[in-house]
């Protein structure tokens, strides 16, 4: 684990990763000894740590910290829950909004549990897609809920700053179970609450 949630790196790991970005910016053509670059392979290698630092949390035991038992049937929603990603492919940020809702079967879970399930996602490298099933499966498997739903909006950097530049393109994307997968009108109730 090169990274923790007191907000500790690992020594070793940072100074490998560190070794690695100085290179780097010796192959890019920087002078990686320059004064504004003399700490930048330390700095990159602690960020890179803390972008990455879902690889050392587990969704389920977030949800399953702050289980209660309430007789609640109707839609749980949180939306707006600003989440920041790293795209697999080109290791550049996504950043966007995620909005999630369940329907409980006799448990809830704190809401902030469901912020930290996004984060614990998105801290990783990623792809949107995945991303949104993983959340989406970690709160039906762990809640056990009538069903869950997920919709991501979000702007990839590797598509605004690079290749086709693109600035103003969202993707969004989504994933349902239970009944809102069966039912187009408790879906619908859904999509109308986040707009």
């Amino acid at each position: 684990m090169a990274y923790n949630s007191s907000d500790q790196y690992d020594p070793q790991v940072t100074e490998q990763l560190a070794a690695h970005v100085k290179e780097i910016l010796r192959l890019i053509g920087e002078d990686e000894g320059r004064e504004g670059l003399q700490k930048t392979p330390e700095r990159v290698a602690k960020a890179l740590q803390f972008l990455t630092k879902g690889y050392a949390e587990n969704g389920a035991q977030i949800i399953e910290s702050a289980l209660f038992e309430e007789d609640y049937k109707h839609m749980v929603v949180v939306k707006d829950i600003e989440l920041f990603s790293m795209c697999e492919h080109h290791i550049m940020p996504f950043i966007g909004k995620a909005h999630v809702a369940y329907i409980p079967d006799g448990k809830i879970t704190g809401l902030s549990k469901i912020a930290r399930v996004v984060e614990a996602y998105a801290r990783r490298l990623q792809v949107q897609e995945r991303l949104t099933e993983q959340i989406r499966d970690c709160i039906q498997n762990s809640l056990h809920p009538l069903g869950v739903a997920v919709v991501i909006e979000a702007m990839h950097t590797c598509m605004s700053m690079r290749g086709v530049q693109k600035t103003n393109a969202v993707t969004t994307t989504s994933a349902f179970s239970g009944v809102f997968l069966k039912s187009a009108r408790t879906r619908n109730e859904f999509l109308g609450l986040i707009k």
